[in-house]
């Protein structure tokens, strides 16, 4: 199974940095998945929902360690590469003569 495409949308809030969706194959799409700055740095969680006892359980998540790990590299690589776009766009943005 091949991972064909990460959307990241980027989030301004305290630990939710940006949510990801990831497409297998060009043919399967697991949304909702969370970047979260947490105390080790950032991690990828997977879609939950929350049960009436107020836990939570995933919706998806991956069956063994190394699906977990390329998943969780692939959607960090493509949240640090939106963060980086993002700032050029804002520097670009502010400060250009062109807009006097």
């Amino acid at each position: 199974m091949e991972i064909t495409e990460v959307r990241v949308t980027l989030r301004d809030e305290d630990k939710l940095k940006a949510f990801a969706n990831v497409t297998f194959d060009d043919a399967f799409v697991i949304r909702g998945l969370k970047i979260i700055s947490g105390a080790k740095g950032f991690f990828v969680s997977m879609p939950s929902r929350r049960r009436p006892d107020g836990s939570h359980q995933d919706i998806a998540h991956p069956i063994n360690s190394e699906m977990r790990r390329i998943i969780e590299q692939r959607v960090l690589d493509a949240y640090q590469e939106k963060v980086k776009n993002s700032s050029e766009q804002d520097f670009s943005h502010h400060g250009s003569d062109d807009d006097v």
